[in-house]
């Protein structure tokens, strides 16, 4: 979202920076009293034109919260002086009002709020100054009608407050539809590349299979055939997996009934499932349920979730790590979450989660937690997952509650 200001038309941008440096350099040098003068005021002045300039035209290039901030404070040094040395323009004051206006092009909340406060407590700073050294006689736009005049600039700050609001919820909802279309077209390929190769190669499949499985049995067969049959075997169960898989997102199943499910019920009949799996690599999972936690759900869906999930977990755990699973009602849901301490991933990682054919183990498919993301959404829930690499993965599952 930070970057919406440049790319949506960098063009655009440059020709706005232009301009704006053409009038910040006018101002410098047309009908400037102090031109000439070689007073400090003036040399600061034609400083900060140069800084800011050049920060401007770096930005697209240099694209980081550290030049915003930037902009936005030699924006607020390089006004304030305009408002104290010449303080016959009386317009400065309403340029000083909208400085935090830029962090609205820059769609970046910290520095917004940022500079609303910094410009507020800089506003009652410059008034109480003026009145205290009695400069009213040089501001008499402002100080003939201080009081309101101070209203004014307080509501100004609201009404920027206000649209960036307003904006920041518009992209939010912006960024969700996008993503959604991203999630929506993914699951059209998937389901269209399945409709097309899933059942032309579980036949070949199948009869590969069957005879492997008939030398394998065969008397006749040397013990080191028999591996080898047994190896292609595997590696063939493999991609039946994946053709079911694809089959699953192609048709999903339209006759699985909901029921009012238990959700320690299913979890206790799933970690006892998945317990002797994590043995192997000395991984527990420890499980933490509140009373009165139902949802109306089809119960082979949510095992089919829950087992996926948490059997990622453990693969992902470090050999001695607990997996914590808990469920808790809050309010009208009922919010699963499973947490493992291994490996974790990073934000590019997370990204892609849920991606066909997309996955971190060497024999993954990605094909099931894209499966698990689909049932849970189709069942008017949520799923959200958050890692770090290093410190491990949380899924949180949230499900309307079922009375």
């Amino acid at each position: 979202m930070e970057k919406i200001l440049y790319e949506s038309s960098p063009s655009r941008y440059y020709i706005t920076v232009s301009i704006t440096i053409f009038i910040m350099v006018m101002g410098l040098s047309v009908f400037n009293p102090r031109i000439g003068l070689g007073d400090v005021g003036f040399l600061i002045h034609v400083a900060l034109v140069i800084i800011l300039s050049v920060c401007l035209l770096i930005y697209p290039k240099f694209n980081t919260r550290h030049i915003r901030f930037s902009i936005v404070l030699i924006s607020f040094a390089l006004l304030y002086l305009l408002f104290f040395l010449y303080p016959d323009t009386g317009s400065t004051i309403l340029l000083i009002c909208f400085i935090p206006a830029i962090s609205i092009l820059f769609f970046d909340t910290l520095l917004f709020y940022f500079s609303i406060i910094l410009n507020t407590l800089l506003l009652s700073i410059s008034v109480a100054y003026i009145k205290f050294e009695s400069l009213e006689a040089m501001y008499p736009y402002l100080t003939n009608d201080l009081i309101g005049n101070c209203i004014n600039l307080i509501i100004s700050q609201i009404i920027l407050a206000f649209i960036f609001h307003l904006t920041s919820e518009r992209i939010k909802r912006q960024q969700m539809l996008y993503e959604q279309m991203k999630h929506n077209e993914r699951l059209k390929t998937a389901g269209e590349l399945a409709a097309a190769v899933a059942h032309e190669i579980r036949n070949p499949l199948t009869v590969v299979k069957g005879y492997l499985q008939i030398y394998d049995q065969d008397a006749a067969s040397d013990s080191g055939n028999k591996q080898k049959f047994r190896l292609l075997i595997e590696e063939l169960e493999t991609a039946e997996q994946v053709v079911t898989d694809l089959l699953s997102l192609s048709k999903p199943s339209t006759n699985r009934v909901a029921e009012k499910i238990n959700v320690q019920t299913v979890i206790d009949n799933v970690a006892e499932l998945l317990q002797s799996y994590g043995l192997s690599t000395k991984n527990k999972i420890e499980i933490d349920i509140e009373n009165d936690c139902t949802i109306n759900m089809n119960k082979m869906e949510l095992h089919q979730v829950l087992v996926n999930i948490i059997k990622n977990a453990i693969e992902a755990s470090y050999s001695g790590d607990s997996i914590v699973v808990r469920a808790v009602k809050r309010d009208e849901d009922v919010i699963i979450t499973v947490t493992d301490y291994g490996k974790g991933m990073s934000s590019q990682e997370l990204e892609s989660i849920g991606t066909p054919f997309y996955s971190l183990k060497s024999k993954g498919t990605g094909l099931g937690i894209m499966i698990c993301n689909q049932i849970v959404v189709n069942n008017n829930g949520s799923i959200h997952y958050e890692s770090a690499v290093g410190k491990g993965t949380t899924v949180t599952i949230k499900l309307p509650y079922y009375h």
